[in-house]
C-alpha cells in the first residue's frame, strides 16, 4: 500500500528542514497551509525563538470580503515581509514545509520578494 498524502508531506518535510535551518541573521520563513487559513512565521532556530507571524486571520485580511484563498495568501506574504522590514530582516531561508511551491505557496512567497524579502 502506497503512502497517503500526509504521510508523504511528513517525509518531504523531514528530508526539507534536514539541510534548512534558520539563524538570527538569517532567519527560516516556514509556511503552514490548512484548508481555509495560511499561516507563515520567522523562526529562528538556533535560538528556538518566533520571530513573526502572519496569517490570514489577521484583521486586515479577514475584513476583505470577495477575495479568493490565493489572493489572502497574496497579502499575508505582503505582511510578513513588512514586518521583517520592520525588525530590520532582510535575507531569510523559505521552508515550504512539504507543500508543493504551486498555487497559495507561491504566491506567498512571490509577493514576500515583490516586497523586498529576499531568499
Amino acid at each position: 500500500m502506497g503512502l497517503t498524502k500526509l504521510e508523504r508531506r511528513s517525509r518531504i518535510r523531514l528530508r526539507i528542514r534536514k539541510k534548512i535551518s534558520g539563524t538570527a541573521g538569517k532567519p527560516r520563513l516556514a509556511v503552514f497551509r490548512s484548508n481555509k487559513q495560511i499561516y507563515a512565521q520567522v523562526i529562528d532556530d538556533l535560538n528556538r525563538v518566533t520571530l513573526l507571524s502572519a496569517c490570514s486571520k489577521e484583521k486586515e485580511v479577514a475584513e476583505k470580503t470577495g477575495i479568493n484563498k490565493t489572493e489572502q495568501a497574496r497579502l499575508v506574504g505582503k505582511m510578513v515581509a513588512a514586518k521583517c522590514r520592520e525588525k530590520g530582516i532582510e535575507n531569510v531561508v523559505f521552508d515550504r514545509s512539504g507543500y508543493k511551491y504551486h498555487g497559495r505557496v507561491k504566491s506567498l512567497a512571490d509577493a514576500a520578494r515583490e516586497e523586498g524579502l529576499k531568499f
